[in-house]
């Protein structure tokens, strides 16, 4: 499959680009959660990026990504993912380290409802583990 590239319309505050390389879909974000609306549509995105480029793996480099949302909407973001994303996807999330608290309970959510994500401060240390064949959380 070719690689291709898609943006997310300018006037949402979630900001990404999009590409399939090999059976990755590698993803780009940036900007700030305004919403849990907009995470959820950002989370859609992604799933539907994943099924139609026909790849089950993702890496997602969220560095440039600023984590507002509060526990609850954080929670409700977990829970409405885990049950969208396909059983059989296996997702790598590289955020800055001054927002691993919310991932972590994030990660916590989505993994306890049957998901295989993990999230990273090292974008090398992701891309490891999203590459191995059978890797543990």
């Amino acid at each position: 499959m070719a690689p291709w590239i898609s943006k997310v319309s300018s006037c949402m505050s979630i900001h990404y680009t999009m590409r399939v390389d090999g059976d990755i879909l590698f993803v780009c974000a940036s900007g700030f959660d305004e919403s849990l609306d907009e995470v959820q549509g950002y989370g859609l995105a992604i799933i539907n990026a994943s099924l139609e480029g026909g790849v089950s793996r993702v890496f997602c480099d969220e560095t440039a990504l600023e984590y507002r949302l509060g526990t609850f909407d954080t929670y409700q973001a977990a829970e409405f993912i885990a049950e969208n994303v396909p059983a059989l996807a296996k997702v790598a999330l590289v955020c800055n380290a001054k927002f691993m608290s919310d991932a972590s309970f994030f990660e916590d959510v989505v993994v306890n409802r049957g998901l295989t994500l993990r999230f990273f401060t090292d974008p090398e240390v992701a891309m490891r583990w999203l590459s191995e064949a059978n890797a543990s959380i």
